[in-house]
């Protein structure tokens, strides 16, 4: 069994994860792919409780890419149906704890009853502060930054904005993510170290751990492990070590 660290840890207050390794966590024990998807919603849902309990402000979840389209039409068959058991079984407890759901990526060519569902829970936990569980479905990080430009280009194109004005500030209020605060911490299960078209532009100055173990194997201790590499880093956001400024 592994030992939890016991020195006191420095804790981000925002965490974003890249879940990976359902298919490869089924394959490996004579599993459809399916069961390795249903195995996951497990691991979220004890992600999402592991973060409130730990005091994460924002926990942000990249649920589902807008490359996934291309999967066999089986497995997004799948994945939608546990996107929306997820929403229907959990959002009444989410709201009752006080959490709030945002989320990010493309809407415009989704159907009406995924949009629907999104927008539902979004709602229906708008003022909710207690913590905010952000979920990246249909998210690819180049489309969001061209949709943020479009966005710009008309109000440009309408006189509403100046060259002067088109800051990067500017672009990043444009953002899906705008209003919420960058990721201190991504992370990535399954070996990968890719951030496979994951919040490019919020990523610059974040920390990445990058764990072996798949996502349905991803539990609190593992929670607990990345944030202790986390807080073991010296985030210098461009600036010096804190031994060299000492």
């Amino acid at each position: 069994m592994r030992q939890g660290r016991a020195r006191t840890v420095r804790h981000p207050r925002h965490v974003a994860i890249i879940m990976d390794g359902n298919g490869r966590w089924a394959r490996a024990r004579g599993l459809p792919r399916s069961m390795g998807h249903r195995r996951g919603v497990e691991a979220v849902r004890a992600a999402v409780r592991a973060a409130g309990e730990l005091g994460i402000e924002y926990l942000t979840l990249f649920a589902f890419s807008s490359e996934n389209w291309r999967r066999p039409k089986d497995e997004i068959e799948e994945l939608l149906g546990l996107l929306k058991h997820f929403i229907r079984r959990d959002l009444a407890d989410l709201h009752k704890e006080g959490v709030r759901v945002r989320v990010i990526g493309g809407r415009d060519d989704l159907s009406a009853d995924i949009r629907s569902l999104l927008e539902e829970a979004e709602n229906l936990t708008r003022d909710n502060s207690r913590q905010t569980l952000v979920i990246a479905f249909n998210y690819g990080a180049r489309d969001e930054v061209a949709r943020a430009v479009k966005r710009i280009a008309e109000k440009f194109a309408a006189g509403e904005v100046t060259l002067d004005a088109l800051t990067a500030d500017y672009l990043g209020e444009h953002m899906d993510t705008a209003g919420i605060p960058d990721p201190d911490l991504i992370i990535r299960t399954s070996g990968e170290l890719r951030l496979s078209n994951f919040l490019l532009w919020q990523a610059a100055y974040s920390e990445f751990v990058f764990m072996p173990c798949l996502w349905p194997d991803f539990d609190r201790q593992s929670f607990e492990d990345a944030i202790a590499e986390y807080a073991s880093r010296d985030r210098r956001f461009g600036g010096l070590s804190r031994e060299i400024a000492s």
